[in-house]
C-alpha cells in the first residue's frame, strides 16, 4: 500500500479480511438512477443496498441498511432505537462520522464503527452496496454481511 491514508475501497477490502467476510469489488460507470445501477450490474433494483447514516439526536450515528425502492420507515427506525428524535445528516456531517462520501457509504473500513441496522428484507441474498470510492460497487452476501457487524435486522423500511 502506498505512503498516506488508505483509500477508501482499501479501508474496505482491509475491514472485510479483518471480519473474515468475501467481497468482490467491481468498477461500474456511474449510474443517474437506482434502476440504471441495476441494469449495468446486472441485478434487480431490490438487491442494491443503500448504507444510510443516521445521525442521533447525541452526535452518535448508526448505519442503516436499507434496499433499492425502499426507503426507512422513521417511526420504526426511531421504535427500534428507543429514541424520538432521528435525521440524515447533510453531506459534510455523513463524511465526518464516516469517512466516505455520499454514494460511497458502507459501514465496511468507516472510519467510526457505528452500529448497524439491517432492513429484514436485505437477509437471504447476495447484495450490492457502496464500496468507498465513486464508480466502484461491492458485492457481498448480506447474512454473512449482518453476522460480521453483529448488526440488528428488523422491519425498518417501507415501500418508496
Amino acid at each position: 500500500m502506498a505512503d498516506g491514508p488508505a483509500t477508501g475501497v482499501e479501508r474496505v477490502l482491509a475491514d472485510a479480511e479483518a471480519r473474515g467476510l468475501d467481497v468482490d469489488i467491481i468498477e461500474r460507470p456511474a449510474a443517474r438512477s437506482l434502476e440504471e445501477a441495476a441494469a449495468l450490474l446486472g441485478i434487480s433494483p431490490g438487491d442494491i443496498v443503500k448504507s444510510l447514516v443516521v445521525k442521533r439526536s447525541d452526535d452518535t450515528y448508526v448505519f442503516a441498511l436499507v434496499p433499492g425502492g425502499r426507503k426507512i420507515s422513521w417511526p420504526k427506525l426511531r421504535a427500534l432505537l428507543g429514541v424520538n428524535k432521528l435525521q440524515l445528516p447533510d453531506a459534510s456531517l455523513a463524511l465526518a462520522a464516516t469517512g466516505y462520501e455520499r454514494g460511497t457509504i458502507t459501514p465496511l473500513g468507516s472510519t467510526t464503527a457505528w452500529p448497524v441496522v439491517a432492513d429484514e428484507s436485505i437477509a437471504g441474498r447476495r447484495v450490492s452496496m457502496g464500496a468507498g470510492e465513486h464508480g466502484r460497487s461491492l458485492f457481498v452476501d448480506a447474512d454473512a454481511l449482518i453476522r460480521a457487524f453483529g448488526a440488528t435486522v428488523a422491519d425498518i423500511s417501507d415501500p418508496e
